[in-house]
Protein backbone atom coordinates (compact mmCIF):
# COMPACT_ATOMS: atom_id res chain seq x y z
CA UNK A 1 0.00 0.00 0.00
CA UNK A 2 1.83 3.30 -0.94
CA UNK A 3 2.06 6.18 1.64
CA UNK A 4 2.49 9.84 1.29
CA UNK A 5 6.17 9.22 1.79
CA UNK A 6 5.94 6.79 -1.45
CA UNK A 7 4.24 9.70 -3.88
CA UNK A 8 6.64 12.30 -2.44
CA UNK A 9 9.35 9.94 -3.27
CA UNK A 10 8.15 9.26 -7.00
CA UNK A 11 7.28 13.02 -7.34
CA UNK A 12 10.53 14.48 -6.64
CA UNK A 13 12.34 11.58 -8.91
CA UNK A 14 11.08 14.03 -11.59
CA UNK A 15 12.53 17.51 -12.78
CA UNK A 16 11.82 20.48 -10.80
CA UNK A 17 9.16 19.09 -8.22
CA UNK A 18 9.91 20.73 -4.56
CA UNK A 19 7.98 20.01 -1.35
CA UNK A 20 5.25 21.99 -0.63
CA UNK A 21 1.91 22.58 1.12
CA UNK A 22 -1.57 23.74 -0.35
CA UNK A 23 -4.11 24.37 1.73
CA UNK A 24 -2.02 24.06 4.80
CA UNK A 25 -1.64 20.32 3.60
CA UNK A 26 1.41 18.83 2.44
CA UNK A 27 1.49 19.27 -1.63
CA UNK A 28 4.18 18.38 -5.03
CA UNK A 29 4.92 21.68 -7.35
CA UNK A 30 6.94 21.84 -9.94
CA UNK A 31 7.95 25.15 -10.58
CA UNK A 32 5.25 26.77 -7.67
CA UNK A 33 2.15 25.02 -9.76
CA UNK A 34 0.47 22.55 -7.91
CA UNK A 35 0.05 19.17 -9.00
CA UNK A 36 -0.23 16.33 -6.24
CA UNK A 37 -2.06 17.07 -2.63
CA UNK A 38 -2.29 14.91 0.37
CA UNK A 39 -5.88 16.03 1.69
CA UNK A 40 -7.08 16.02 5.07
CA UNK A 41 -10.23 16.48 5.18
CA UNK A 42 -12.61 13.58 5.67
CA UNK A 43 -13.02 11.75 3.13
CA UNK A 44 -8.84 12.07 2.64
CA UNK A 45 -6.87 11.13 -0.27
CA UNK A 46 -4.73 12.31 -2.76
CA UNK A 47 -5.41 14.58 -5.16
CA UNK A 48 -4.37 14.54 -8.54
CA UNK A 49 -4.79 17.34 -11.12
CA UNK A 50 -5.44 15.69 -14.58
CA UNK A 51 -7.86 16.71 -17.46
CA UNK A 52 -11.34 15.78 -17.34
CA UNK A 53 -11.19 13.45 -19.85
CA UNK A 54 -8.95 11.64 -18.26
CA UNK A 55 -11.13 11.84 -14.56
CA UNK A 56 -14.28 10.89 -16.07
CA UNK A 57 -12.58 7.87 -17.65
CA UNK A 58 -11.10 6.93 -14.07
CA UNK A 59 -14.11 7.16 -12.37
CA UNK A 60 -15.75 5.23 -15.50
CA UNK A 61 -13.55 3.07 -15.18
CA UNK A 62 -15.50 1.38 -11.75
CA UNK A 63 -12.25 1.19 -9.80
CA UNK A 64 -12.69 1.71 -6.41
CA UNK A 65 -9.37 3.47 -6.25
CA UNK A 66 -10.54 6.86 -7.99
CA UNK A 67 -13.52 9.16 -6.62
CA UNK A 68 -14.33 12.53 -6.24
CA UNK A 69 -16.30 15.00 -4.47
CA UNK A 70 -18.96 17.62 -5.10
CA UNK A 71 -16.22 19.80 -4.76
CA UNK A 72 -14.07 18.81 -7.62
CA UNK A 73 -17.05 18.60 -9.88
CA UNK A 74 -15.69 20.19 -13.04
CA UNK A 75 -12.54 20.46 -12.09
CA UNK A 76 -9.68 18.51 -13.92
CA UNK A 77 -8.59 16.48 -10.85
CA UNK A 78 -8.91 12.91 -9.15
CA UNK A 79 -9.15 11.72 -5.85
CA UNK A 80 -6.93 8.69 -4.71
CA UNK A 81 -7.43 6.20 -2.40
CA UNK A 82 -3.95 5.05 -1.39
CA UNK A 83 -5.16 2.22 0.20
CA UNK A 84 -6.58 0.50 -2.80
CA UNK A 85 -3.97 1.47 -6.13
CA UNK A 86 -1.15 -0.07 -6.66
CA UNK A 87 2.32 1.24 -6.86
CA UNK A 88 2.99 1.25 -10.57
CA UNK A 89 -0.33 2.64 -11.49
CA UNK A 90 0.35 5.30 -9.27
CA UNK A 91 3.60 6.35 -10.34
CA UNK A 92 2.03 6.93 -14.00
CA UNK A 93 -0.89 9.50 -12.68
CA UNK A 94 1.98 11.06 -10.66
CA UNK A 95 3.94 11.60 -13.35
CA UNK A 96 0.83 12.26 -16.10
CA UNK A 97 0.08 15.00 -13.69
CA UNK A 98 3.35 16.60 -13.09
CA UNK A 99 3.05 16.44 -17.04
CA UNK A 100 0.49 18.46 -16.80
CA UNK A 101 1.91 21.22 -14.78
CA UNK A 102 5.74 21.01 -15.63
CA UNK A 103 6.99 23.55 -18.38
CA UNK A 104 7.75 22.07 -21.69
CA UNK A 105 10.99 22.90 -21.93
CA UNK A 106 11.56 20.52 -18.50
CA UNK A 107 8.93 17.95 -19.79
CA UNK A 108 11.33 18.14 -23.15
CA UNK A 109 14.81 18.00 -21.48
CA UNK A 110 12.89 14.90 -19.05
CA UNK A 111 12.34 12.54 -21.80
CA UNK A 112 15.29 13.30 -23.87
CA UNK A 113 17.30 12.42 -21.12
CA UNK A 114 15.32 9.56 -20.22
CA UNK A 115 15.55 8.29 -23.71
CA UNK A 116 19.58 8.54 -24.24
Amino acid sequence: MPSWDDVVRIGCALPEVEESTSYRTPALKVRGKGFARLRTEAEGGLMLTCPLEEKEALLASGNPAFYTTPHYDGYGSILIDLTRIGPDQLAELIEDAWRGRAPKTVIRRHDESSSA
